[in-house]
């Protein structure tokens, strides 16, 4: 079988997407694995199925890198929205459907790259810490205040909460913040791909509604920064509650190819 697939990515979050609305193509995890291996596959964060969904201009379905199917992907949400635009689906605005619900996304600058923004799902934070708050962005991220982020040893730090005996059944998301007078500086550890990668949506709106709540910045929108580029989140926000919240960043087609599967 001969899967088309395009490559996407915004802000350095790399992903595998296929129009699978004729192709109805139901992946197994070691297919996923394989085709988001950077050695011997195409190479990606992540897979991202595009369907048909009643209703919606489109559903998205997302993977992981270890082939599970997971949680709300934001910055797979923008490229999803430019994959479904170069398809002639839409025009600059969808209305599409993820695991966690309905969301609405825009094209709102085009050029090289791609400007794009998502709508993520309203958020309740019910857990804070001395350094840390715990909450659920579409995905659940546990977001941890730190200085000199750039220079921590990430995956060591982090996988000593991903693995922690409370979140061993389903893991959670790990994001490290510096903030700034400006902006915000955010790394994070995804679940699922088992490492840091450039930049994560759910972990970048995360980070700054955990920073909003906290009270060390008290504006409605902020900027970010992570090692694959800028994304600017918007928000309003009623006590530890949050509606109307925005990701914006670029989004960018690499490239397009075939892959085959269930040939020896």
């Amino acid at each position: 079988m001969i899967i088309p697939f395009s490559k996407y990515q915004g802000t350095g979050n790399d992903f595998i997407l296929i129009d699978n609305r004729t192709l109805k193509w139901t992946p197994t995890q070691e297919e996923v694995f394989h085709f988001c291996d950077r050695h011997f596959g195409i190479g990606a964060d992540g897979l991202m199925l595009l369907e048909e969904k009643p209703g919606f201009d489109f559903s998205m379905i997302y993977y992981n890198s270890d082939g599970r199917e997971s949680t709300m992907c934001g910055n797979g949400g923008r490229c999803m929205t430019l994959f479904a635009n170069s398809l002639g689906l839409i025009g600059s605005e969808a209305r599409f459907y993820a695991i966690d619900g309905e969301h609405v996304s825009e094209i709102i600058k085009v050029g090289t790259p791609v400007r794009i923004r998502v709508k993520m799902k309203d958020t309740e934070v019910t857990e804070t810490g001395p350094d840390h708050v715990f909450l659920d962005t579409g995905s659940p991220h546990y977001v941890i205040f730190r200085q000199d982020v750039a220079k921590i040893d990430i995956v060591t730090e982090a996988r000593k909460i991903r693995y922690n005996e409370r979140f061993w059944e389903n893991g959670t998301n790990v994001d490290f913040v510096e903030v700034f007078p400006d902006h915000l500086f955010v790394r994070s550890y995804e679940r699922g791909v088992e490492n840091e990668t450039l930049s994560c949506g759910t972990g970048v709106t995360a980070s700054v509604l955990a920073v909003a709540l906290t009270s060390r910045f008290h504006p409605t929108s902020m900027e970010v920064e992570t090692p694959g580029g800028s994304l600017q989140v918007s928000y309003r926000q009623k006590g530890n509650f949050f509606t109307d919240v925005w990701l914006e960043g670029a989004a960018e087609f690499v490239f397009k190819g075939e892959i085959a599967i269930g040939e020896k």
